[in-house]
C-alpha cells in the first residue's frame, strides 16, 4: 500500500518514554503505562491514538519500538481497546507502516485483531464525530488488508454520516470549527488514500471530493484573515491542522473551495478592511448529539486590523469538573445572562438539557435575531447588529421587564491590558477602541477571567460585565 505524508502531526513524542500531550509532559522512565489515567482521560486517550508515529521528528526505529511495546502489553490494554482510540490508532499505524514500507506479521495481526473489535463495536450509541472516525478508520483498514467487510462498513458509515453531518453551507453539524478542521483532514486523507491505491472503482472518491470542497469552502469563510478559527463551542488551540494547511492539502488533491454563504450552521462572518465580526445566531447542534455545545447564543468575536479584541474563552479541559462547566456557561461568552439562569443548560461535561432556540431571524437590515432561552422566565431576548466602516452597533432588548438583573459580557483578548472605564464608556488605549454603553441603569465592571490558550493552558484576561435593565445599546468605535 502507498502513502505520502502531506500533513504531519504535532510533536508529542519527545524521546524514549517521554511524551507531551495537551500541554502536559510525562516521562514514564522505564515502562510505558498505556492505561495511564493520572493526567486525565483525554491524555490517556491521546497516548493510545499513536498520532506521534506520523510526527516529523520521530525515528522509524522508535516508531516500531513503541508499536511492539504496545503489542507486548495487549492483554493489559484497557483505554486503547475502546472504539475511538482503536479508530485513530488504526489510521496512524496504517499511515506509518505504508509510508515506511514496513512488513511485520505480528504488527499486522495485532492491527487486524483491533479492527475486529471495532467491527463489533462501532459507536452508533454516540454518533457524531466518533462514528465518522470509525468509518474513516474502516476505510484505511480495508485498503491495508484488502478487506471487503471493512470496506462495506466504511461505505455505510461514511456515505450516511457525511451526508447527515455536513450541513447545507458546508459546516459540520457539531458546530465546532476545531472538529470541522479535524474531520476535513480525515476526508482529505481518505481522498489521498483512494488516489494512491487503486483497489476499488466506485463513486466513493467523487463523493468524498464533493464533501471536501463544501467543508473547505465553509472553513475558508469562517477563518479570520490572520489564520485563526473562531474558538466557539468545544474548540481549542493546537489540536487540529490549521486552515492554511488544510487548504494547501486540498489544493494538492485538486480540491478547490468555492465562495459560499453561511446559512444553516448558524454562524455569520462580516468583514471589511478594518474589522472581522463573527456572530452565532444558530441553534444548539447537533440537536441529538450536543456534547460539544456551549450556552452561547448571540455570542460574537471581533478582530480589528487582523488582531483579536473580543474573544471566545475557548476550552482548556474535557474533564467533568467545575472548570469545564464554567467554560461552557453563558457568562463565559459574549452574550447576555439574566440573573442566575443559563440560556442553555449545559451539564455533566458533555450533556445539554433545556436549550435556547432561535425563534426569529432577519438579515435584511443588519442582523437581528430572537431566542427563547429564558422562556422559563417568560422573556425572549433579541440582539441586533448593525455594521458600518468603523463602527459596530449592538442592541439587546427583551420582550418584557424582569426583576432579574441582566448582564452583558465582553471578553477581551489577554494581550489587552490597557483599558480605562469612565461611567459607561470603556477605552482600550493600545487599540484606540471605544465601547460606549447606554440603556437602563447601566453599570460597567472590570473583572478577570481565564482565557483558554490550549488544553491545560490558560492566560489571564480582562472581562467587562455590563449590568443593565431592559435595554442595552453598545457602540464599538474602531
Amino acid at each position: 500500500m502507498h502513502w505520502n505524508d502531506t500533513l504531519l502531526n504535532p510533536n508529542s513524542f519527545i524521546e524514549k518514554t517521554k511524551f507531551n500531550f495537551l500541554n502536559i509532559e510525562k516521562d514514564f522512565n522505564q515502562e510505558i503505562d498505556w492505561n495511564c489515567k493520572e493526567l486525565g482521560m483525554l491524555w490517556a486517550f491521546n497516548i493510545n491514538y499513536f498520532d506521534f508515529l506520523n510526527q516529523q521528528t520521530i525515528d522509524v526505529k522508535d516508531g516500531i519500538r513503541l508499536i511492539k511495546d504496545y503489542i507486548s502489553k495487549d492483554s493489559l490494554l484497557k483505554v486503547g481497546k475502546a472504539s475511538y482510540p482503536i479508530s485513530l490508532r488504526g489510521i496512524n499505524w496504517v499511515k506509518f507502516l505504508a509510508k515506511n514500507k514496513i512488513s511485520d506479521h505480528k504488527i499486522d495481526q495485532a492491527l487486524y485483531n483491533h479492527y475486529q473489535i471495532l467491527l463489533c463495536n462501532p459507536e452508533y450509541h454516540l454518533l457524531g464525530n466518533h462514528l465518522l472516525e470509525n468509518g474513516f478508520s474502516f476505510l484505511f483498514g480495508a485498503y491495508y488488508f484488502k478487506d471487503e467487510l471493512m470496506y462495506k462498513q466504511a461505505l455505510i458509515i461514511l456515505k450516511t454520516e457525511l451526508i447527515e453531518q455536513t450541513l447545507k453551507d458546508g459546516g459540520h453539524f457539531e458546530l465546532s470549527p476545531m472538529y470541522h478542521q479535524t474531520i476535513l483532514f480525515r476526508v482529505l486523507d481518505c481522498i489521498q488514500l483512494l488516489k494512491l491505491n487503486l483497489w476499488k472503482n466506485d463513486d466513493l472518491l467523487s463523493f468524498l471530493e464533493s464533501i471536501a470542497s463544501r467543508m473547505a469552502s465553509w472553513l475558508k469563510e469562517v477563518t479570520f484573515d490572520n489564520g485563526d478559527i473562531p474558538m466557539v463551542n468545544d474548540s481549542s488551540f493546537g489540536i487540529a491542522p490549521s486552515t492554511e494547511e488544510l487548504l494547501y492539502y486540498g489544493e494538492r488533491l485538486r480540491i478547490q473551495p468555492k465562495d459560499t454563504k453561511l446559512s444553516d450552521s448558524g454562524y455569520r462572518m462580516f468583514k471589511n478592511k478594518k474589522f472581522e465580526l463573527f456572530v452565532d445566531i444558530g441553534h444548539v447542534g447537533a440537536s441529538y448529539q450536543p456534547a460539544h455545545a456551549h450556552s452561547d447564543t448571540f455570542n460574537f468575536i471581533l478582530y480589528v486590523d487582523k488582531q483579536p479584541v473580543v474573544v471566545d474563552t475557548g476550552v482548556s479541559t474535557y474533564e467533568k469538573n467545575a472548570l469545564r462547566q464554567s467554560e461552557r456557561s453563558t457568562s463565559s461568552h459574549n452574550t447576555v445572562k439574566i440573573g442566575n439562569t443559563e440560556q442553555t443548560q449545559v451539564w455533566g461535561g458533555f450533556r445539554v438539557a433545556k436549550r435556547a432556540k432561535i425563534i426569529s431571524l432577519s438579515e435584511e437590515d443588519g442582523l437581528e435575531a430572537t431566542h427563547n432561552g429564558y422562556k422559563n422566565l417568560g422573556v425572549e431576548h433579541t440582539r441586533k447588529f448593525d455594521m458600518h466602516t468603523n463602527t459596530i452597533f449592538i442592541k439587546d432588548s427583551f420582550s418584557k421587564k424582569t426583576k432579574e438583573q441582566q448582564i452583558a459580557y465582553f471578553h477581551l483578548h489577554p494581550t489587552i491590558n490597557d483599558i480605562s472605564i469612565e461611567d459607561s464608556r470603556v477605552c482600550i488605549g493600545d487599540k484606540k477602541i471605544e465601547l460606549n454603553f447606554t440603556g437602563g441603569n447601566v453599570l460597567v465592571e472590570r473583572v478577570n477571567y481565564r482565557f483558554a490558550a490550549g488544553f491545560n493552558k490558560t492566560q489571564e484576561g480582562i472581562k467587562l460585565k455590563v449590568l443593565f435593565q431592559s435595554t442595552l445599546e453598545t457602540t464599538i468605535q474602531l
